[in-house]
């Protein structure tokens, strides 16, 4: 490629060509214990070499691709990512009796962020060979194992690392251990190694989980190979990640392109005097004759060097080949590899706004409930959670009305449980819920064992077989186990992941992983590169809501993953069909939700969900559905509006937020309004439903609103189309909260806390005044119910009508909008 290609960046592995012995050994090795499929992931460095060397990947694709042709049939319309991004999953044949397949993932340029979702693809691997979903059941490493490549450099300075590694011998996590090889240049780009890091080795950081550290001499193929098995071994052994540090260094600069002795000047006059590996090993077989043939092969005469002749003569035909490949790249098309596999009941979506019947036989549904708060007699529940949660649970399925967000969720995993999908929730105190909601797994009082009621469902209910739910409580990290949860959805389309985090807020240390694979996975926004066309259920639950809890407790941020849709929000074709990357969803009735999860797993095709979540809303009984509204011929309705309207020539009020509508209706025992309320359940970033949806308000006037500030929050990001019309005669027009630099103001409440509910009151009575004249006034009205605790409670309520104040609070209090 450096004749043909001159000006193309390969970053090849010159300096470092002993990274492709330690992993032909590891993969002999593995191939060799019975290991049937290794998950690999690498950044750039190499990947070219590794690809068409040892994972079959052939040459004349890869020149296709550099000429600028498409990497994907023309019918799929994407042309791929760049060269160091490509991914290939050959079955390779090392003599054993059977083949290995390898899966080379896609990378980021973003370093080291593939490690977890290598991880999270090798354990869904385990989990789907042996058809078991808890490590009591089943030996994870047996068949599967992760391998990843890693940066000096980026090992020891990317944080992902840390988070990473710790994953791995936890449980939910683990995947029988990994093999890490650093492929050591002793340099990061233009940083030395002085200050790329704080400890002596780059390898330091792996003591964290006491993994074994191996070093070895790059200069020495033989030893490398050596040292690969030594370090499949361990890890075949104890099932626990193992560190190879191969230690080498790079010819050129960080591409091809780079001038190195800019900044390096006296380890590139050492470097450029040195000889490359090949060819130092060349010339000691040259010497040695016949080393590297064992004694059979002696005498058969074969792997036996004879001479330099034999040697130019083995380098000229592989040439002649690729000079065969590079002129077949001209008339090469691309072979269409995707949805295999697993995947082959999938489809490419063509349409992803599409209706489903996503409900189920209401006395299946009473059933699953039932069954989701079942436990053992000899069991000790909590006696708050007896009564709160088990008996409240069966007294709302018994009435089948009031089921709140928990139920409407229980009764979605267990209907897909036992329609044979798996289920696995995962995220920091999921098991309970952050708001202590959910209670999947139950814990005993007396010997704290645990049991999750919806895994005994088959048995509850009389069916044959059901799925399996992992409750899954991650440790400390977003990143990572985002990461991880994101390679679990890939490996197979038949089990729901779904993340929550434990507030929307902190989604943003899991940014990278959202940006590079949740998001553009399978479509980098339409654009023209980084189509990977990998699908992906995943579900991130978002708790996000302006309820009192400061700038850090309040916002996921709606703006951040409308602006990273790909659908045309100001277009209103109904009759358009529409696809876009992921859906971003702000369901507000159990009902809504229950179906979205449902419809995840329904459509014969996989896109991410990202729910803005909750919080008032969860146990509010205005905010509660019937399950009737789960029941056969129903499904997720985008738009959902007020049923109550009487009189549609009088100025309506539109909402963003159906909190409002709540709020407006006497939800939260405020004052009680006539108006429309309209809220958009879903498709955020697809606006065509204002003309539908308003076509009975001919002659209304709008007023759009919500608690965000227009600047941040949805209602920034996606301006309301034609100008405030939507058609004919309705007349829109928009209202939020000022822009301010924080997703929610925070005062404190020992200082000005007199002046504070008096200027409240003031200005509600003020708004009241104006409620009954214009539409603005009762947005205004609304947006100053406090939804603090005590304005929540009649008592708080009363003082507050009274004159009197809540009870002051020490530290930071936050505004309630």
């Amino acid at each position: 490629m450096a004749k043909k290609f001159a000006q193309v960046k390969r970053y090849g592995l010159e300096g470092a060509e002993s990274m492709m012995v330690a992993l032909d050994s590891l993969l002999r090795s593995a191939n060799k214990a019975g290991v049937a499929d290794v998950v690999l992931g690498m950044p750039h460095r190499g990947r070219l070499n590794l690809l068409t060397d040892l994972l079959q990947y052939d040459p004349t694709a890869l020149f296709s691709k550099i000429k600028g042709n498409a990497e994907f049939p023309e019918s799929l319309a994407a042309s791929g990512d760049v060269l160091s991004h490509l991914a290939s999953s050959p079955t390779l044949h090392y003599g054993q009796p059977k083949p290995l397949r390898v899966a080379l993932l896609h990378n980021p340029s973003h370093l080291e962020a593939v490690n977890p979702v290598a991880m999270g693809k090798a354990r869904a691997k385990q989990m789907y060979l042996f058809d078991k979903r808890t490590e009591t059941d089943c030996h994870l490493g047996d068949r599967v194992m992760c391998v990843q490549l890693h940066g000096d450099a980026a090992f020891a300075g990317q944080g992902v690392v840390m988070e990473s590694l710790g994953l791995s011998n936890l449980p939910h996590f683990t995947s029988g251990g990994s093999v890490h090889i650093i492929v050591n240049n002793q340099i990061g780009y233009t940083t030395p190694a002085t200050n790329a890091r704080s400890t002596a080795y780059t390898t330091d950081i792996a003591k964290m989980i006491n993994a074994p550290i191996i070093h070895v001499n790059g200069d020495h193929p033989e030893d490398v190979a050596w040292a690969s098995k030594l370090a499949f071994e361990y890890r075949n052994k104890f099932r626990k990640d193992v560190v190879l540090d191969l230690v080498s260094f790079r010819r050129w600069g960080h591409n091809e392109l780079d001038e190195p002795s800019f900044t390096q000047p006296k380890m590139y006059t050492i470097i450029r005097s040195r000889k490359s590996v090949p060819l130092l090993y060349e010339e000691r077989l040259l010497v040695s004759g016949n080393r590297f043939a064992d004694s059979r092969q002696q005498l058969k005469g074969e792997g036996v060097i004879k001479g330099q002749a034999e040697i130019d003569n083995f380098r000229q035909a592989y040439f002649d080949l690729l000079d065969e490949k590079l002129k077949a790249s001209d008339s090469y098309v691309p072979k269409a590899s995707q949805l295999e596999g697993k995947w082959e009941k999938m489809t490419l979506a063509t349409e992803t706004i599409s209706k489903a019947n996503t409900g189920v036989d209401v006395p299946l549904l009473k059933a699953i409930g039932k069954a989701s708060v079942a436990v053992p007699p000899q069991m000790s529940v909590h006696p708050r959670l007896e009564k709160a949660h088990i008996q409240s649970r069966l007294t709302k399925i018994a009435s089948g009305n009031k089921i709140d967000w928990a139920t409407g969720e229980a009764l979605a995993c267990g209907s897909l449980l036992l329609e044979g999908y798996g289920v696995r929730i995962c995220g920091q105190d999921v098991g309970r819920g952050t708001f202590s909601q959910r209670h999947a797994m139950l814990v005993d009082q007396k010997n704290e064992s645990i049991i999750v009621p919806l895994n005994n469902l088959a048995a509850q209910v009389g069916a044959e077989s059901q799925g399996f739910l992992e409750v899954t409580n991650s440790n400390l990290s977003e990143l990572a186990v985002l990461g991880f949860e994101y390679g679990m959805s890939i490996e197979t389309p038949d089990v729901l992941n779904i993340w929550e985090a434990q507030f929307g807020d902190f989604f943003n240390s899991a940014q990278v992983i959202i940006d590079t694979y949740v998001a553009s996975g399978e479509s980098e926004f339409g654009w023209e590169w980084s189509f990977w066309l990998r699908q992906s259920g995943l579900v991130m639950l978002l708790p996000h809501g302006f309820d009192g809890a400061g700038p850090e407790h309040s916002s996921c941020r709606v703006e951040r993953f409308l602006q990273m849709s790909d659908d045309r929000f100001d277009v209103a074709n109904t009759s358009k069909k529409v696809n876009v990357n992921w859906h971003v969803v702000n369901p507000t009735t159990p009902a809504q939700y229950f179906h979205l999860l449902r419809r995840q797993m329904r459509r014969p095709f996989r896109k991410p969900l990202v729910v803005v979540a909750p919080k008032v809303l969860l146990r509010l009984p205005a905010a509660a559905s019937d399950i009737s509204e789960m029941g056969p011929g129903t499904g997720f309705q985008p738009v959902l509006g007020d049923s109550t309207i009487q009189d549609s020539s009088k100025s309506a009020e539109l909402f963003h937020s159906r909190i409002f509508f709540f709020a407006a209706r006497g939800g939260f025992g405020s004052t009680r309004f006539h108006f429309i309320c309209f809220c958009n359940q879903g498709r955020e970033g697809h606006f065509s439903f204002w003309k539908t949806v308003l076509r009975p308000c001919e002659g209304a006037r709008g007023q759009g609103s919500q608690r965000a500030r227009c600047a941040r929050e949805a209602g920034g990001a996606l301006p309301v189309p034609g100008g405030g019309r939507t058609g004919g005669d309705i007349q829109i027009s928009y209202g939020a909260r000022k822009k301010h630099k924080t997703a929610a103001r925070t005062r404190l409440s020992c200082r000005g806390w007199n002046r504070y509910y008096p200027t409240r009151r003031r200005h509600i009575k003020a708004a009241q005044s104006r409620a009954s004249k214009d539409t603005r006034g009762l947005f205004r009205l609304l947006a100053l119910i406090p939804l603090r605790a005590e304005a929540q409670s009649k008592s708080g309520r009363a003082k507050l009508a009274s004159g009197q104040h809540p009870r002051p609070h020490h530290g930071l209090q936050a505004e309630p909008f």
